[in-house]
């Protein structure tokens, strides 16, 4: 038994430098989900500023509704149909990196999120805090800048770490554009082996490790956030 299981390692894994695969697409997992988190952070934060403030003061109307609309499609439809409409249909007669397809799907799918839990954190701020702003003078842009911001986005620190947590792992369906991530370097090297347990247990492995370091630097980041409450 360990003798098969040393020959499967070294048939799936060593053999043509097939773990080349495996890192190669980690590589390309990590680079995709990086900026694809600062898309959604950026693009996030922009649509909640503009719902939380037609909310609170009316105004921003027409944003506010193409805002809803973005929120609407991007959140009732699947990641990878939104991934292949974009490199299929939107980008179908250009010569375009699959990389860069990928963070713009996944950038713009993150930030329909990221903006509800930034709004929702901005909603929970005491309202009295509003008015705490206006009198110390400050304008609207102002108090949301030095007062509400600063604790909203203390509220919502651990729910974006989850969110980009999601993210990470959303990334596994890029294959379907062809990019060689690392779900999709498992693949091939199944595809070259006909094993499929080896390959597919490293990837889910490699996906499990990375999800545990990011939860435990969540949970860390929320005993911070608690201990510096009292």
């Amino acid at each position: 038994m360990l003798q098969t299981l040393q020959d499967k390692f070294y048939g799936n894994f060593i053999e043509k430098d097939r773990w080349e695969y495996i890192l190669a697409g980690l590589g390309v997992t990590l680079e995709v989900t990086f900026f694809a988190v600062i898309i959604g952070i950026v693009l996030g934060f922009l649509i909640a500023i503009v719902r939380s403030t037609y909310d609170k003061t009316g105004k921003l109307k027409i944003l506010n509704a193409l805002c809803k609309v973005y929120l609407t499609v991007i959140r009732g439809t699947p990641v990878v149909v939104q991934l292949m409409i974009i490199y299929f249909v939107i980008f179908s007669s250009t010569d375009i990196s699959k990389v860069v397809v990928a963070i713009m799907a996944f950038g713009l799918n993150s930030g329909a999120y990221v903006a509800e839990i930034f709004r929702s954190g901005i909603m929970a701020v005491d309202s009295g805090q509003f008015e705490a702003g206006r009198s110390l003078g400050f304008n609207y842009v102002q108090t949301m800048i030095y007062i509400i911001m600063p604790q909203a986005f203390k509220n919502v620190l651990p729910a974006l770490g989850n969110e980009f947590i999601v993210l990470l792992k959303e990334t596994s369906v890029s294959g379907y554009i062809a990019l060689q991530d690392l779900t999709k370097g498992g693949d091939i090297i199944r595809s070259q082996t006909w094993d499929a347990f080896m390959p597919l247990i490293a990837v889910a492995l490699i996906y499990l490790v990375m999800v545990m370091i990011f939860t435990k630097l969540v949970n860390i980041l929320e005993r911070r956030l608690r201990s510096s409450d009292h």
